[in-house]
């Protein structure tokens, strides 16, 4: 078991995140978290421009698939069925148990997923801990909670990190 907090690339959000270059890394699966990662905390639909995203993605033969630890037991469901991907809620992130149920599901092994997400310690983590790629996004939005702003704050230097790495692809 690998355990290691850097990503492999930082990203602004979700957005600048390529399909295309996604496949020629062999990735045809992108597990993806939810909240401040897709949308907002508490956003109940996905927007067009997501939307177009996943359109985008699926185009370039990566399929997106909602990966959530959402304590709500029906937000990943229905934020998932509105956009017409599968999902895992209650994933267990850093555990690898959802990762390796999410892959099973859609029959891909870990050299062929990535995963996205906004937190070190239950996306990144869990990424690496399964040997999948680990992608970061800057949260969509911090206010709302001030353990967040302690949270990404602890999380900095491991996000400057992956940032370097970005910049090398």
């Amino acid at each position: 078991m690998s355990f290691s907090l850097i990503p492999d690339g930082v990203y602004p959000s979700i957005y600048q995140i390529d399909g295309p270059a996604l496949n020629r890394r062999g990735i045809t699966l992108l597990l993806a978290d939810l909240d401040n990662t897709l949308a907002k905390y508490g956003q109940p639909e996905p927007d067009q421009d997501l939307r177009a995203w996943k359109d985008a993605l699926a185009a370039a033969g990566v399929e997106l698939f909602l990966l959530s630890n959402s304590r709500k037991p029906r937000r990943a469901e229905h934020f998932a069925r509105a956009l017409g991907i599968p999902f895992l809620g209650h994933a267990g992130k850093p555990k690898s148990g959802g990762f390796l149920k999410a892959m099973a599901q859609m029959g891909c092994t870990p050299a062929q997923t990535a995963m996205v997400g906004d937190q070190i310690f239950t996306d990144i983590l869990g990424a690496k801990r399964t040997g999948v790629l680990a992608l970061m996004v800057e949260p969509i939005q911090l206010a709302g909670n001030p353990g967040r702003y302690l949270r990404y704050a602890v999380e900095e230097p491991f996000r400057a990190l992956g940032r370097r790495r970005t910049r090398k692809e």
